[in-house]
């Protein structure tokens, strides 16, 4: 375990969080995805501290957040207009675009690469926060690197507690899985993660089809793309269908991760359901929460999840735990 450096405080004060972020220093920030781990992304060694913090390979791009389209002109140089139009349909909200960057953006921000993913995020309290600065911030989930990401303050706590110096906590995250992340290869768009906003909306927004880009092992070239992530401590496992419920093994300890509400279930010492209802919103919402509170039950050895109908978030959800899966494996 790190060393702790900080005595890490949770509030609602905006004015302290960018107090620190301008001496260079990371905080924690709520989105309306998920909890981020920012920094200035004009700072190096401040974007650095990030990869420090998470551990996280610095392959591995971040998504860079702005306030809105004005701000995000600053920083690219090419807006094209395809981009443009779903920034203006999605904008403030879970969609990332990936454009040409300027150099005022650190390689280390793009792992070298000539693309930024940047976004304006919906929360209230991001907004206020990006309003108050001078800079843009890199931020990408903070939590350790390939672990549950948080959608609470407290999660990011029992975290990163003594890692940084303040979590700004704007309550629960609404939408509860990262953002889209989209961009634009020989004049075509293309989903580069699944995420808060689905496919079929981008679609709808862009007049046209778009391609879902596959998960890349090493090198990747958009932020949240790597194969293995977003993992509990514990085994989880995925079955396809309830016509073909797990069976656990003799005496082992079985969790059970459900999309929706069943009457009849399988042996088990713990069931979470996402939604009683099948809503694929409020299963996205309580995704990450859900894995967590399976991942620190004593009386849980391995996770069985449930996919979703692979439909709007269910595409999204599917996603993440199909992630998990592989890093747990």
């Amino acid at each position: 375990m790190r060393e702790s450096v900080f005595q890490t405080q949770i509030g609602a004060d905006v004015a302290e969080a960018a107090r620190w972020l301008e001496a260079g220093q990371c905080v924690a920030i709520p989105t309306e995805t998920v909890y981020g781990l920012a920094a200035n992304a004009l700072d190096t060694a401040a974007v650095a501290r990030i990869y420090e913090v998470k551990n996280r390979p610095t392959f591995d791009p971040l998504i860079v957040h702005v306030l809105d389209a004005a701000s995000a002109e600053t920083y690219v140089e090419d807006f094209p207009a395809m981009l443009r139009r779903l920034a203006e349909n999605f904008w403030p909200g879970p969609l990332t675009v990936l454009l040409p960057k300027k150099a005022v953006i650190p390689d280390l921000v793009t792992s070298g690469l000539p693309r930024v993913a940047l976004r304006a995020p919906a929360h209230p309290v991001a907004r206020q926060l990006l309003a108050r600065l001078s800079f843009p911030l890199a931020a990408p989930s903070a939590n350790p690197f390939g672990y549950i990401s948080p959608t609470t303050a407290q999660h990011v706590y029992d975290q990163l507690q003594g890692q940084i110096p303040y979590i700004l906590d704007g309550g629960p995250c609404t939408v509860g899985v990262e953002s889209t992340i989209v961009g634009v290869e020989d004049g075509a768009l293309v989903v580069y993660r699944l995420g808060g906003v689905a496919v079929e909306a981008i679609e709808e927004a862009a007049k046209t089809s778009v391609t879902v880009r596959q998960h890349s092992t090493s090198n990747p070239t958009a932020p949240g793309m790597l194969t293995t992530h977003y993992a509990p401590r514990k085994r989880l496992l995925l079955w396809p269908s309830a016509n073909d419920w797990p069976v656990p093994a003799a005496g082992q300890n079985l969790g059970l991760l459900l999309f929706k509400r069943r009457q009849t279930l399988p042996p088990h010492t713990r069931c979470v359901v996402l939604s009683n209802e099948g809503d694929l919103s409020e299963a996205a919402q309580r995704l990450f929460s859900a894995l967590r509170t399976l991942d620190n039950a004593n009386d849980v050895e391995v996770i069985w999840a449930e996919q979703c109908p692979d439909i709007g978030l269910g595409r999204a959800i599917n996603d993440r735990l199909r992630r998990a899966a592989a890093t747990t494996e």
